[in-house]
């Protein structure tokens, strides 16, 4: 696939912006180090089209009515994948696409963090009561110490902290640069992401009592689950999700110097994989999470909480739960920044995954013109 730049030009300065977002998101583990995810490697079949769904009308950023390939073009999005009732039967890709390469997921990967949760406090290997702290003791002190694994888990944490993806001189920079995201700074360096989780400070709320969105949450929850398990994450994910689920493709995730799994958004997949997670979901679990815990999921959390948080724009009525979002309607996702969806709705049999590289980390405006066209190819 031909790109209108050199590998060269691509740097930890710029590897998130268009258009060297095209290629860094399928080429992540080339600028980070990144553990591998082991699969089955089997062969794919050939991509399909979109079909009948490509004279589906939806409505665009602008208001205007475009068919669904022009909504996808004209929205930066690099894969789309529909399948119905665990068949494949709808794609689209980019030009500048390889559907075999794995993609980036951003938050997405926090879904996956919390599936395995799941799978442990079944196994009884964690308790959802527990305390960071009675596991991490160096996390005493911070605000991670005496929060319940329950409302880590649900995004419900009191941390003082701001995600500013675009920051290049703050928290979020030394965040990023913790995590081998960001170049690094002459005579700044940054710690490996547990030492820099441990040094983030309470905020004034209790914990339990607002669901603020915050990514490093996440990765705390990775490490925590390396802690129990003595398992590394990309271990955890390769056992418990991408051999049982049958992944055609293995996947990656970008890991800090000590070999710190970026739970929080490092992973990355193809898109057709990814669609099989989310079909496993639809189905109950099949046996890889525990029915009564993917249940869980479609009960969602607060929906108070939600309400009151930072993120309740999203969806009237949703809530959150383990780290995957809940529409209020029957429709459970995990939703990653630059416009990653994996989108499961049971109603209709339908799971849809879209993988992008919007030239911004969040649109409010966005996500919401997306999130009706997912819901119109549900129904279509």
């Amino acid at each position: 696939m031909t790109q209108p730049f050199n590998r060269r030009d691509v740097t930890l300065s710029n590897w998130r912006t268009l258009p060297y977002s095209q290629w860094a998101f399928q080429n992540a583990c080339e600028l980070v180090p990144s553990a591998i995810i082991a699969s089955r490697r089997q062969a794919e079949t050939a991509p399909l089209d979109l079909g009948a769904l490509a004279t589906l009308p939806v409505q665009s950023l602008s208001g205007a009515m475009v068919t669904l390939p022009e909504f996808l073009t004209q929205n930066s999005t690099d894969a789309f994948v529909v399948m119905r009732k665990g068949v494949i039967e709808a794609e689209w890709y980019a030009p500048h696409y390889d559907p075999a390469q794995p993609h980036l997921l951003f938050s997405i990967t926090k879904s996956i963090t919390g599936l395995i949760a799941e799978i442990l406090a079944e196994q009884g290997k964690l308790s959802f009561d527990d305390l960071v702290g009675d596991h991490m003791p160096d996390m005493i002190g911070s605000a991670y110490g005496d929060v319940s694994l329950r409302h880590l888990f649900d995004m419900q944490v009191s941390v003082q902290f701001t995600d500013d993806f675009l920051d290049t001189s703050g928290a979020f920079d030394r965040y990023r640069r913790a995590m081998l995201w960001n170049p690094e700074k002459p005579g700044e360096t940054a710690p490996d992401l547990r030492p820099f989780l441990a040094s983030i400070e309470r905020a004034a709320h209790a914990h339990g009592t607002c669901h603020s969105y915050h990514s490093i949450n996440t990765d705390l929850a990775g490490i925590l689950l390396e802690v129990i398990t003595g398992s590394r994450f990309a271990d955890l994910v390769r056992d418990m999700i991408w051999l049982p689920i049958g992944a055609h493709s293995d996947a990656h995730i970008t890991v800090d110097r000590a070999g710190t799994a970026r739970a929080g958004g490092g992973m990355s997949a193809t898109a057709r994989d990814l669609a099989r997670v989310g079909e496993m979901l639809r189905l109950g679990g099949l046996g890889v999470v525990p029915a009564d815990r993917v249940a869980a999921l479609w009960r969602g959390g607060d929906r108070q909480i939600w309400a009151d948080g930072d993120q309740a724009y999203l969806f009237d009525g949703g809530s959150y739960r383990s780290y995957f979002y809940e529409d209020g309607h029957g429709v459970v996702a995990g939703i990653g920044i630059h416009g990653q969806w994996l989108w499961i709705d049971p109603a209709t049999e339908t799971v849809i995954v879209r993988l992008s590289a919007e030239p911004l980390p969040s649109n409010e405006e966005l996500d919401h013109v997306v999130i009706a066209m997912l819901r119109d190819v549900s129904k279509a």
